[in-house]
């Protein structure tokens, strides 16, 4: 049986997009020839995904959340960019009902700080499980310099493996 995987991604400076696409490539890793995954941007990803077998969504952390059109205004501001009108919340809260067995998994980006709360992966993650994805993970944050970036160190090497581990726990049936 082949599994589809669908990586839905929100990136405001680039980090999360080129973390997305490690994840996809672990996920590919990990799927093997059975595999089919595909990354779409949050505004592009259209609805529906039932036809997707495995789910995974990520975006910045912004004001300790998922991103609003208040804190894509700002980073826009600070990156010259127009800000997008859909972030990954407004995609989820769109998002159908899982079908039966479907699972998921969230990551996001934030800054690299000491005891920086909130995480955008764990509210994505709230909505998925309330969607009634299967979650064969938990929320993971990969970490970024500053506002803008770059990405810390390892980081691209830690997305591909969580990824690769993904896909391992999604063809095991395996929940969080």
């Amino acid at each position: 049986m082949r599994m589809r995987a669908l990586v839905v991604v929100e990136s405001v400076f680039g980090n999360t997009r080129r973390i997305a696409d490690e994840v996809a490539r672990g996920l590919a890793d990990g799927l093997g020839e059975t595999g089919q995954v595909r990354v779409a941007d949050v505004s592009e990803a259209g609805q529906p995904v039932d036809r997707v077998d495995l789910l995974v969504v990520g975006g910045p952390t912004h004001a300790f959340a998922m991103t609003r059109m208040s804190t894509r205004r700002s980073a826009a501001e600070q990156s010259g960019a127009q800000p997008a009108e859909i972030g990954l919340r407004e995609w989820l809260a769109t998002t159908a009902k899982a079908q039966a067995g479907a699972r998921a998994a969230a990551f996001d980006t934030r800054m690299d700080r000491p005891r920086l709360p909130g995480s955008a992966a764990a509210g994505a993650a709230r909505r998925l499980r309330r969607l009634g994805y299967d979650l064969v993970a938990r929320p993971e944050t990969f970490r970024v310099i500053g506002t803008q970036g770059p990405l810390r160190d390892g980081e691209l090497d830690r997305a591909r493996a969580w990824g690769f581990d993904v896909a391992r726990a999604a063809t095991s049936a395996s929940t969080v």
